[in-house]
This record gives structure tokens, C-alpha cells and sequence, in this order.
């Protein structure tokens, strides 16, 4: 039987990008008949903090993670192009989820490569109706639907969201497995691959355990 794992994360969150890809490479490598898959729910930042987020912050991120943990990931990553908003994405996602699992995964996935691997503005109209004339998707980039977005939110609120990326797997719950992070005396973020973490985390979502 199939299984979804459950994860709240804003779509222009550094670190969900880096958890979502390699939990994906670690699918890969295992092979299984019945693949365990994601169900990539919105917890947008730009509620939670009350404003948007910040591109030179967010570059910041992206620069330290890059040097620290995944220097082969953000590759093509633009702070010039970084989105003024998450919401119209995170609604495309959510609707690309009606369809089935594997399209929601899909466009979920291609809307953070787009982002943090193509340097593409994903609160562009025409980058978020090229993602869902490709997946298949009835969206209109004039009209997304975030009242989804607010309802995920308010969902994971009930639910103990903690940050992004918060995953929920049939074992337990997990905030940003991947990776341990912190910022030194001086304010200096410091971020190191939690492996112990992360295979915790992958055991439970494929075993249970």
C-alpha cells in the first residue's frame, strides 16, 4: 500500500528544497515497488512572520547552505528573481493536488526547482501557467485560489507546525530533518547535515520505525 508523507513548507524556503530533494534521491536509490511520496501542504512564511520574505535574507541562506551542506544544489538560484509572494504557488500547488498525489508531488517539486535551480519568478503568471498547462492543471494566475493556502496554514497551526519544512511521517513528526541549524555569537549562520537526523527521519517514513 502506498503511503504519503505529509509536509508543511513554504515554496520559497531554502531548506525545504535541500529536504524535499534529498529525501527524493534516498526514494530513488531504494527502489521500492510502491513508492511513499509527498503531500507538500502550504505554511506560508509571509503569514507566519507577517511579511513577505526578504531576498537578500534569503540569498544569505542560500549562499551558507550552498557552502556549508549542498554545494550541488541552488545552482542557478537569482536573488533578482526571488518572488514577491509565495501565495499564487503555493495555490497551484495545492490544486495540482486534486488531481492525484503524484501531480501535487510533481508541480510541488518543479516550482522549487524553477525557483531555487532555474532562477525563474515563480509569482510570474505566464512561469505558473507553464507549470500547470504542464501538469494538466485548471489554474488562473489572476485568481489563485489561496484561501487554500490560508486553510493549510490554519491546519498546520492545529496541528503543532513548528517551521519549515515540518514533516509528518507515519512514526512521528520531524522539523527539517536534513539539516541542524544555528547562528554562532556573532550572528553567523552555521548549518551542518544532520545525518543521524535525516535517516531517523527516512526510516520512519519507509519502515515506520
Amino acid at each position: 500500500m502506498a503511503i504519503e508523507i505529509e509536509v508543511f513548507a513554504d515554496v520559497a524556503c531554502p531548506f525545504t528544497h535541500v529536504g524535499l530533494r534529498r529525501f527524493v534521491e534516498r526514494r530513488a536509490e531504494r527502489g521500492d515497488p510502491e513508492p511513499v511520496h509527498l503531500r507538500v501542504r502550504s505554511w506560508p512564511l509571509e503569514v507566519v512572520n507577517g511579511q513577505p520574505l526578504d531576498p537578500e535574507f534569503i540569498a544569505e541562506e542560500v549562499d551558507e547552505i550552498r557552502e556549508q551542506v549542498a554545494d550541488d544544489l541552488f545552482t542557478g538560484f537569482s536573488q533578482d528573481a526571488f518572488p514577491a509572494t509565495s501565495m499564487p504557488a503555493l495555490a497551484l500547488a495545492a490544486l495540482a493536488y486534486d488531481l492525484d498525489v503524484a501531480t501535487g508531488e510533481a508541480v510541488s517539486l518543479e516550482l522549487r526547482d524553477l525557483l531555487f535551480e532555474q532562477g525563474r519568478d515563480i509569482a510570474d503568471a505566464d512561469v505558473l501557467a507553464g507549470v500547470a498547462a504542464r501538469h494538466g492543471v485548471a489554474f488562473d494566475p489572476a485568481d489563485p485560489p489561496v484561501d487554500r493556502v490560508h486553510a493549510d496554514h490554519a491546519e498546520g497551526k492545529e496541528r503543532g507546525v513548528q517551521g519549515s519544512p515540518y514533516f509528518f511521517t507515519p512514526a512521528g513528526a520531524f522539523f527539517c530533518p536534513s539539516l541542524d541549524i544555528s547562528r554562532d555569537a556573532q550572528g553567523h549562520l552555521r548549518i551542518t547535515a544532520d545525518a543521524a537526523g535525516f535517516q531517523q527521519f527516512v526510516d520512519s517514513c519507509f519502515t515506520g520505525a
